[in-house]
């Protein structure tokens, strides 16, 4: 009996089937985990989750320096500032462009009371601007220039930026005259219905893709005081 119970002390003791499965798992993604060569180091440790085995796949913990996490900005805009026919008497002839700056809208004059109504950002406080201009240019997805006076408040600006989806002023352009202003599209569209801008005037860039359509060079555009 005593031999009997020394050869059963002897005797390695069979594994769990469940801990079995849970730790060829564990090794199997930990293999594939450090054997993921194509994978930045910093995002195979963002999704480790810390701790222990992240600390088998980095050497780190992950815990040095916490994430920070900030809300990011809606991306959606309030249905007001969506672009709708509207009932709008004016005095200007049909196919003039009217910003209302104080309701951050643009109004196409379409005549008989009517008007295409769209959502714009506009001047922040100390950045709005007045008065009548004509567009003298129009351009799709158009190089962007800092002016002199915004790169001395921001000097890290670029001297140039070509167009594309990076670019601020979107894809489409419609200048003003021989000011530094223009109408033109957002890479941030939930900037639209805001006062955020250095004088120019925003719109979501399906909006000014439309407008751009409608709109010659020529066409009389009217700044209404903020």
């Amino acid at each position: 009996m005593r031999d009997n119970a020394k050869n059963a002390m002897l005797r390695p003791a069979k594994p769990s089937p469940l801990l079995s499965g849970a730790a060829l798992a564990l090794g199997l993604w930990l293999g594939c985990a450090a054997g993921a060569a194509a994978a930045p180091r910093e995002v195979a440790s963002a999704n480790l989750g810390g701790g222990f085995i992240q600390m088998l796949v980095t050497g780190s913990t992950g815990h040095a320096a916490p994430p920070q996490v900030s809300a990011a900005p809606p991306q959606q805009i309030l249905p007001r500032f969506a672009r709708q026919q509207v009932p709008y008497v004016t005095n200007e002839a049909p196919g003039t462009l009217i910003v209302d700056t104080p309701h951050r809208y643009l109004y196409l004059v379409e005549g008989h009371g009517l008007a295409m109504r769209f959502g714009v950002g506009v001047g922040r406080p100390g950045f709005t601007w007045s008065g009548v201009e004509r567009i003298s240019r129009k351009q799709k997805w158009p190089t962007w220039t800092p002016p002199a006076s915004m790169r001395r408040r921001r000097p890290n600006l670029p001297l140039v930026m070509p167009g594309g989806e990076s670019n601020p002023l979107g894809a489409r352009a419609l200048y003003l005259g021989h000011t530094e202003y223009r109408i033109h599209g957002t890479n941030e569209p939930w900037s639209i219905g805001t006062n955020l801008s250095s004088g120019c005037i925003r719109m979501m860039n399906a909006d000014v893709r439309y407008l751009y359509r409608k709109v010659d060079v020529g066409t009389k555009v009217v700044i209404l005081p903020g």
